[in-house]
């Protein structure tokens, strides 16, 4: 670190705090990575964050807005399942947040749900403080079912259907921050991509399974590309649309990057990942998809009740993630997609040994889709400039 700080490198201030209100989940999905995968630390987190530790939580996002000169924060309410807490305590946690921050600190607030207690009551409450609300659906009936499943072993695609529906009933449509869809081969990609189509989504985020050069996730193939190809199917069904039907964040930040403008996301490309968790307990974490590599992979020493999130900022495993390509394995740095694809999510690029310097599982499935949308992205401007000369020139970065 003291190196980095040396060069002239600083680090960038976090602008997203994911809290996890709930540490249990109401469905049994058995792809997560919180609850099936190699970090089983949430068996002993507190079930639902406590008053005091989500007011001190409050006070230390405050402190960094204020600190780093911030106008604004995101904060997700994330779990576990984060509705489990209830209407009441979710309202304590929005208020709590909102009254802490300086007059002037924006305060966006979004709720990842799995749908399934989407009610009116909690509705009502997201409408009157303003609250995004994204929900995990994995595509059709027989798609999603087949994993994201109750602990009876019952689907779930009903009852998170109806909570959506209720969602983007018109009182509540404004509310809707998009869909997020974990990938199944065994699903059809545009099969998959139609039915999601069906709740006119803002977003779409498809999710690669996470796993790792010692898991590697279900079909994956050293040879082939069978996650890119799904992603492609996608693509060209969603790009040669007669007109745009949805943002999906994976295609869009892409093109962004062909294009020479810096990514948005922590999943592609090489800007600085401005993200922290809080667990119930109020301890400071990483990313917690890190879960999926080894137990411990997303633990800090820190926590809120007595370190500032400015610490974290200085910790080496968080700076990793903010250095760009200095981080990146010399197979990775070598390679002519590095800026688009940026190594991949960090999580899977994990390998006992190496630990994370090294290319994502999924390196020959991004080496696809990239490649491909780069020569439809690349193919369509030549065409484009062969109607209009300035063509290059309003596609560049500030054009």
């Amino acid at each position: 670190m003291r190196r980095l700080l040396e060069s002239g490198w600083r680090p960038t201030p976090f602008r997203q705090f994911i809290l996890k209100l709930h540490s249990r989940c109401n469905l049994a999905c058995d792809y997560c990575y919180m609850y099936e995968m190699a970090d089983q630390s949430w068996r002993r987190q507190p079930r639902r964050m406590s008053g005091p530790t989500i007011d001190r939580v409050a006070a230390r996002i405050a402190e960094h807005a204020e600190a780093n000169g911030l106008d604004s924060v995101e904060v997700i309410l994330h779990g576990g399942e984060p509705l489990l807490v209830g209407v009441d305590h979710m309202r304590y946690a929005l208020t709590a947040l909102r009254s802490a921050l300086a007059p002037g600190v924006e305060l966006v607030a979004r709720v990842q749900t799995n749908g399934v207690q989407l009610n009116e009551g909690f509705l009502s409450l997201f409408a009157d403080l303003n609250v995004y609300v994204g929900v995990s659906l994995d595509g059709d009936k027989e798609g999603h079912d087949r994993h994201r499943r109750n602990a009876s072993g019952r689907g779930s695609y009903e009852q998170v259907r109806a909570g959506i529906e209720r969602l983007t009933a018109p009182a509540y449509r404004h509310l809707f921050g998009g869909l997020l869809c974990t990938l199944d081969l065994a699903n059809d990609p545009v099969t998959t991509y139609e039915a999601l189509l069906r709740f006119r989504p803002p977003v779409l985020d498809f999710l690669l399974p996470h796993g790792n050069w010692t898991t590697p996730p279900p079909g994956w193939s050293s040879t082939g590309s069978p996650y890119g190809d799904w992603l492609v199917a996608v693509f060209d069904r969603w790009y040669r649309a007669p007109e745009r039907e949805t943002q999906i964040r994976m295609f869009s930040q892409i093109i962004r990057l062909v294009c020479g403008r810096p990514s948005r996301s922590e999943g592609i490309g090489l800007s600085p990942v401005a993200v922290v968790v809080i667990e119930t307990d109020g301890s400071i974490e990483q990313v917690d998809t890190l879960k999926s590599a080894y137990d411990g992979a997303a633990g800090t020493l820190l926590h809120t009740f007595r370190d500032s999130f400015d610490a974290a900022l200085l910790l080496p495993s968080i700076a990793a993630r903010q250095i760009g390509a200095r981080a990146l394995s010399d197979e990775c740095a070598a390679c002519e997609l590095a800026r688009i694809c940026g190594g991949g999510l960090y999580p899977h690029r994990y390998r006992p040994g190496s630990g994370f310097r090294n290319p994502s599982i999924y390196c020959r499935d991004l080496y696809r889709l990239i490649g491909h949308i780069r020569r439809t992205v690349t193919d369509d401007v030549a065409d484009l400039t062969r109607a209009d000369p300035r063509t290059p020139e309003l596609l560049a970065p500030g054009g």
